[in-house]
């Protein structure tokens, strides 16, 4: 292989034939792809894991990757980094498509350098994040990295500052998706947190600020990779991680999916469908899912299969806060976002982790054009210590605001209970929601019939010769006044009782009137939502 050196000695001798330059270039490229050492790929096949080229070839449309700065090497010096200067630098940077539309991408290598940033590194991927902001283009990196490189010192902790800085430029105008193939400690674990989704796999990828020698020696706990910072820990425990799959073609594949979900940029709408499941179907069996008695649970699944296209739906945080439900489904072919109390989770209240769940996916669905369904059977925010130390309040103020602040159309349908502040925060007519539907099963009121009437009648209950008999009749009466299904209907707070088999086609012809909504909002720089 020619290297520049043997370059400039055979140019002293004469002009090279553009043949030749070619061949040569061949040569290179091949090296570039191949890495410096061929068992290192044996290595990570071992391990379990692809290759940085082979997930990008799983990623996108085949032969659509145009890769950036193939040829780039590191400048450094000392430490012995001045006789190893791969191609590429250890990380793969470049465009290509998804089911035809552009996606940008970044892919380290742990062949080279153990995918560790360094300057060039940072560097490369820095003008592809800029590529993909100019473009208006979702992003995807693919990581599976050592973090700095520590030869570089404190260049290599400024090309993350510079990441950081992007990542925070493109919140809001393009698509960020984080692909945890493989370790991510120290400060790298950051840029995934700033993207909007996190996507891990199980047993070779972990996430930490601190890995276990450090805990170790810190606090004396023993715990391992996988049980500090592993795909189940982040996606069911902390809810870093979005998703969690067994295997990097499926997690791949997913993101895939996710990607013909969502438009490409902020200024455009998602791709639309043709559908062929009928937008007035009637759905019969939403008659047997939900139960009258609002104490009886049920999944809050089933509804949604039975409501949207084909009965197909993308759950996003599905082990983490699972409470509350949000998906990413097609109505009559248009993406939409769905928020459902969960009954079948601590009977559907809201708390700190369900709350700031909801809150970042309302967020989300708002900054890239995709309305919003509001699925609400909801008993209440959940009471004890640990919620109001924890700062439910502050926590539960952030599903408020995210509502409150979007501007997608949004629809919400109460099916069954909606007690107290959870109601106003679930998306109510008082705080903006566009239209508001109910079945005949709602109740929608303060607090239970139940508690409200010890609170009200209490001194005649207690004073009565059967208190039993006289809370009962109580209970009764203040149903029959405050909470009956047409109560808010007469208010104008719900704008029509609907019959459940006719949820699907109320919604997608709601859904079809209000796409071309448009908000005017204050100038302001930003707000400054409950942190």
């Amino acid at each position: 292989m020619l290297i520049a050196d043997d370059i400039g000695v055979m140019e002293a001798l004469g002009p090279i034939p553009l043949s030749d330059r070619v061949d040569e270039l061949s040569t290179i490229k091949k090296t570039a792809c191949q890495g410096l050492d061929p068992s290192a790929t044996e290595r990570q096949h071992a391990k379990g894991k692809l290759t940085a080229r082979e997930r990008i070839d799983l990623l996108l449309d085949p032969g659509s990757f145009q890769e950036v700065e193939q040829l780039r090497r590191h400048r450094a010096t000392g430490f012995g980094l001045e006789a190893k200067k791969p191609y590429t630098d250890g990380v793969i940077t470049g465009w290509g498509t998804v089911e035809g539309r552009t996606v940008f991408v970044y892919a380290h290598d742990f062949r080279i350098f153990g995918g560790a940033l360094g300057e060039a590194h940072a560097t490369k991927i820095h003008k592809i994040m800029d590529m993909a902001i100019s473009a208006g283009a979702p992003l995807v990196s693919l990581n599976d990295g050592a973090g700095a490189r520590i030869q570089e010192g404190v260049s290599a902790l400024a090309g993350y500052g510079g990441i950081f800085q992007r990542n925070t430029r493109a919140s809001g105008v393009i698509p960020q998706i984080s692909v945890m193939l493989g370790p991510c400690a120290g400060g790298a674990a950051y840029s995934p947190a700033l993207t909007d989704f996190v996507f891990m796999v199980r047993e070779t990828s972990q996430m930490f600020i601190t890995g276990p020698d450090v805990v170790r020696a810190v606090t004396g706990e023993e715990i391992t990779q996988n049980g500090l910072g592993g795909a189940d820990v982040h996606a069911e425990t902390s809810g870093v991680a979005h998703f969690a799959y067994d295997d990097e073609e499926t997690c791949i594949a997913e993101v895939r999916y996710l990607l013909s979900m969502l438009p490409q940029n902020n200024r455009e709408l998602p791709p639309r469908l043709v559908s062929d499941d009928a937008p007035d179907r009637t759905t019969d069996s939403l008659l047997g899912v939900v139960p009258a008695d609002p104490s009886h649970i049920y999944d809050i699944r089933r509804v949604i299969e039975e409501i949207v296209d084909d009965g197909e739906f993308f759950e996003i945080h599905s082990g983490w806060a699972t409470n509350i439900v949000c998906a990413l489904v097609r109505l009559d072919g248009d993406v939409v976002g769905i928020v459902a109390n969960q009954p079948a989770s601590y009977a559907g209240v809201l708390d700190i982790q369900s709350s700031e769940k909801a809150a970042r996916f309302v967020q989300f669905c708002d900054a890239f054009n995709i309305p919003l369904v509001t699925l609400v059977d909801v008993p209440g925010f959940l009471p004890g210590v640990d919620q109001e130390h924890n700062g439910i309040i502050r926590r539960g103020a952030k599903l408020l605001y995210a509502y409150c602040n979007a501007t997608v159309p949004r629809i919400s349908l109460i099916l069954r209970k909606a007690y107290g502040g959870a109601y106003i925060v679930m998306d109510s007519q008082s705080i903006g929601a566009d239209l508001t539907y109910a079945w005949p099963t709602n109740e929608i009121a303060v607090m239970g019939a139940e508690g409200a009437a010890n609170v009200i009648f209490r001194r005649e209950i207690n004073a009565a010769d059967d208190p039993g008999a006289v809370r009962e009749q109580k209970i009764k009466e203040y149903k029959s006044e405050l909470m009956h299904p047409y109560y808010a209907a007469e208010r104008g707070l719900v704008d029509d009782v609907i019959d459940p088999r006719r949820t699907r086609e109320v919604l997608v012809r709601a859904l079809e009137m209000l796409r071309p909504k448009h908000a005017d909002l204050p100038s302001r720089k930003h707000g400054n939502p409950p942190q």
